[in-house]
């Protein structure tokens, strides 16, 4: 039997409900303090998203210390941590096997701040400022 080629619709249900247990199952050790790491119990950690593979065996965890400060000392501090996070998050979360985790950087901050940015460029702001006649209704005004 061939492999299936990877769908181009996304995740699946299961991974997306999957990936949502254990991003709070994570959210919650970390806010609790359940890792006795300097760094971590130092900071306050977001988890926006997680992302699990097809097969559910591993756990991409996208993160944001808040306001953003020593993203790179409390990646290293995750890592460092992977472990006791793992059987932390598998305590939390019923699966057959408890995924491996990997930690990113959540760069959908960075990707709103660059539109937000864009956005307030003089040149948009005078576009948006424009009366644009191309979306007039012809009927309204001139009486067809």
């Amino acid at each position: 039997m061939m492999a299936q080629k990877p769908s181009q619709a996304g995740p699946s249900q299961r991974q997306q409900r999957v990936a949502e247990l254990v991003r709070h199952a994570l959210a919650e050790v970390l806010q609790r303090g359940d890792v006795q790491d300097p760094t971590l119990s130092s900071h306050v950690i977001t988890v926006p998203e997680v992302r699990m593979s097809p097969d559910l065996k591993l756990a991409t965890a996208y993160i944001m210390p808040l306001g953003g400060q020593d993203e790179a000392p409390v990646l290293a501090a995750l890592d460092r941590n992977r472990k006791v996070l793992r059987q932390e998050v598998a305590r939390r979360v019923n699966l057959k096997y408890a995924p491996e985790l990997r930690f990113r950087r959540d760069e959908t901050f960075d990707e709103a701040a660059r539109i937000d940015r864009l956005l307030r460029d003089e040149r948009v702001q005078r576009d948006l400022a424009r009366p644009d006649d191309s979306d007039a209704e012809p009927d309204a005004d001139s009486g067809h």
